[in-house]
């Protein structure tokens, strides 16, 4: 896994260069927090692991590190977790939306669709385009577009679109590579089957159908039932998350986690990444770790404080919502007393449900949202709303650059040789050029 940090972060995980600073231990000694090496600093960290920044970050100005759940401390495997989503999305088509049974049969290839590809609702194509808005590539289902088809659609416009919704969609979360294949699939079913979809489907409404399917598998429950009853099938274990959440408490920092699932699947799949166990074995243990845990939180919405979204207690053992004013439990109707009380500070942490930023920062005693890091993976849902709106420091999980990194290092030498003949001839033609401008100028005289 690699990370990415945002404009105002600079440590390294696996550098060379050290960051440390005092944390008081429990015996009242001050010992140094170290933050950038990992296994004391002798050995460097893989380079997939390794967290890359663009600006320096003092973590003696954090009090609150955040963390959201999914594709962030729960690494889905796309070969099991995407191929789920598919086939429970394909049954959803099939027996709730009318399309042919023959759909049954189709198969996934999830290393098909990256991340940043844009989705031609209109059209049935798939676009690449580059950081101008310029289509570079464009398919139609699995059709690649010639130039000129290519131009005729995109590149001949006065006013340049914007690609945004309603007629545009974009591929920017890990969960819509299966339902971005999928549709590429459908629209070259209809183009060779005319007449074997449901009747009055354009390619709009298709993608609208595919939408919808996905919603149904994830409002019924079908996708977390199956994660549940294996984590192990679909979840990646990774055995750095406990120390690293004990690093960040043992220099007293708060630690939060902030997701959109509801309790019963955070609880089944931080149980699993914190402590191995399986649905049968689960407890409470992992709260242990954070401070607040804030679930069904329905970001973005969750980072505008002008919400005015609820905010419920949630009873771990039983599931059940208790009503808060701000997270002070309110007495109910006949009884002078809240149901329950506030945890102690020794005790382990809060669960809620909903709610806002203003409540977390309430929750955690937050006086300036810079104090915050918060760690997410999608950059509009979770870094872009949490940097822009709220000016929390961010950092990005990017799990696609683990291959990338890994490759410039692989081709670091090639690289090398292509920068250093690239500069010999750029000097070299410099050189001509300005000889045969003298040459130019001493003939006119």
């Amino acid at each position: 896994m690699s990370y990415k940090m945002d404009k105002g972060q600079k440590a390294v995980l696996g550098d060379q260069r050290l960051g440390s600073e005092l944390m008081e231990s429990r015996d009242g000694v001050q010992e140094p927090c170290i933050w950038s090496s990992p296994e004391g600093g002798k050995d460097e960290a893989e380079l997939g692991k390794r967290i890359f920044c663009n600006r320096s970050l003092n973590m003696r100005n954090i009090i609150a590190v955040g963390f959201d759940m999914d594709y962030t401390l729960a690494q889905y495997k796309p070969e099991t977790f995407e191929k789920l989503a598919y086939e429970g999305t394909i049954e959803k088509l099939v027996s709730n939306l009318g399309y042919p049974e023959e759909l049954l049969g189709w198969t996934f290839n999830w290393k098909y669709m990256v991340r940043g590809l844009v989705v031609d609702k209109k059209r049935g194509n798939i676009l690449k385009m580059d950081r101008h808005k310029y289509v570079k590539v464009a398919y139609h289902g699995f059709r690649e577009l010639t130039k000129e088809e290519k131009v005729g659609t995109y590149g001949n416009t006065l006013i340049r679109d914007a690609f945004d919704e309603p007629d545009y969609a974009l591929i920017d979360t890990l969960f819509s590579l299966a339902e971005a294949y999928l549709f590429s699939q459908l629209v070259d079913f209809m183009d060779k089957n005319p007449g074997r979809v449901p009747a009055r489907v354009d390619y709009a409404r298709m993608y609208k159908d595919v939408r919808s399917a996905v919603d149904m598998c994830h409002r019924d429950g079908t996708l977390k039932q199956m994660v549940a009853k294996d984590p192990k099938k679909y979840i990646n274990e990774d055995k750095s998350i406990v120390p690293l959440l004990k690093m960040l408490r043992d220099s007293r920092r708060a630690t939060f986690l902030v997701t959109n699932s509801l309790w019963d699947y955070t609880n089944i799949v931080m149980n699993f990444l914190c402590e191995s166990r399986t649905l049968d074995g689960c407890n409470f243990d992992w709260l242990q770790y954070f401070d607040v845990v804030i679930t069904g939180s329905a970001k973005p919405g969750f980072f505008h404080e002008e919400s005015n979204a609820n905010l419920f207690e949630v009873e771990p053992e039983s599931g059940k919502l208790i009503n808060t004013d701000n997270g002070t439990p309110m007495a109910q109707v006949g009884n002078t007393s809240p149901s329950i009380t506030l945890k102690k500070q020794n005790e382990r942490c809060r669960v809620f449900q909903g709610g806002t930023v203003r409540h977390l920062h309430k929750l955690l005693s937050i006086g300036s949202s810079s104090q915050v890091l918060y760690v997410g993976d999608h950059i509009y849902g979770d870094i872009l709303r949490s940097k822009k709106v709220l000016g929390w420091r961010t950092m990005l999980v990017v799990p696609e650059l683990e291959a990338e990194v890994k490759l410039l290092w692989e081709l670091r030498d090639s690289r090398k040789v292509i920068f250093e003949i690239s500069y010999a001839l750029m000097t070299v033609f410099l050189c001509l050029g300005l000889v045969e401008k003298a040459n130019s100028g001493s003939s006119r005289f």
